[in-house]
């Protein structure tokens, strides 16, 4: 009796350590991992997944672009998919769901200032905004204009402006069109004179990469005014804006990894947090979160008076 007792118990044991056993297949510059990217960041996220990938030739990532809210689902649902690309952290509910799942806290870290910018049809001259105007155009008041966004309700954008224009109150739906991702949002404004569109200035922020510079020849990128600053100057998300935030929809772009070992997860955001990664951030013209020499000064920006 005693035996069959001690047998139960070894073979017990075997059972929950082979049970709890993980196999590693990747290392930080080797192996293949699947991530979810906000598409509002897809730009930028291609330049960083080209750079890696060419860096380390064994290294495939494979990134899914896709709305904000599914790359949260993908995150806590789909146990392939180890990191997020987002636009913001876990809240302090998710943190915990995550701590009683996998007994660890994800990491998660800002690793680049972004922005929402708003863009008018290159014909039209109403180039100025403030947050009380815009916060009129998404409630339906202003009915010369409607505003287009990359989705209604599961992308970060529509969060983001729900958040720091609504302020949570809903949109007036019949003054909000949703296209389908970030370029048909530049192609409905392009083609429609009253459309304000709004979306990540991944999109169109960077005057070297040739398809943005051809989408600002059917587009305008508009000043919304700093009510924060001083002078109260109407500012255009530029790299030195979002730097020194007075660009008044700044936001910051995250990577959440769900990773507890040194993997290809640990090898890309490390990548992304220090200078090689914060070099691309700062060439595709948003803020990066490393010193790299750029420093905070102050901006006489002026309007040009046509």
């Amino acid at each position: 009796m005693r035996i069959g007792v001690t047998i139960s118990i070894a073979l017990f044991l075997f059972s929950c350590q082979t049970q709890h056993k993980v196999t590693i297949n990747d290392t930080p510059d080797a192996g293949t991992i699947k991530i979810s990217v906000d598409e509002s960041f897809r730009p930028v996220m291609e330049a960083q997944i080209h750079l890696y990938e060419l860096s380390y030739p064994e290294a495939h990532i494979i990134a899914e672009y896709k709305p904000e809210a599914d790359c949260f689902r993908d995150f806590f649902k789909d146990s392939t998919n180890r990191m997020i690309i987002v636009g913001r952290g876990l809240n302090a509910k998710e943190e915990n769901f995550m701590m009683d799942s996998l007994h660890y806290n994800p990491a998660c870290q800002p690793v680049a200032s972004d922005a929402v910018a708003v863009i008018v049809n290159k014909n039209q001259p109403d180039t100025l905004f403030t947050l009380a105007s815009l916060q009129q155009l998404l409630q339906g008041s202003n009915k010369e204009k409607v505003a287009v966004f990359d989705g209604l309700n599961a992308t970060s954008t529509v969060r983001y402006i729900k958040d720091s224009i609504l302020k949570g109150t809903p949109f007036n739906y019949n003054a909000v069109k949703a296209a389908r991702g970030s370029r048909e949002v530049i192609e409905y404004v392009a083609n429609h004179d009253d459309a304000v569109g709004f979306i990540g200035i991944s999109w169109i922020g960077n005057p070297e990469d040739s398809a943005q510079v051809k989408a600002l020849e059917k587009v305008k990128i508009a000043y919304v005014r700093c009510d924060q600053c001083q002078d109260q100057p109407y500012v255009k998300p530029l790299q030195q804006s979002l730097l020194t935030r007075r660009y008044p929809l700044t936001r910051h772009l995250y990577y959440i990894l769900k990773e507890n070992y040194a993997g290809l997860g640990t090898g890309f955001s490390s990548f992304l947090k220090y200078e090689r990664g914060q070099l691309i951030f700062r060439r595709a013209y948003l803020g990066p979160v490393m010193d790299l020499d750029v420093r905070a000064v102050q901006i006489n920006e002026r309007l040009p008076k046509n």
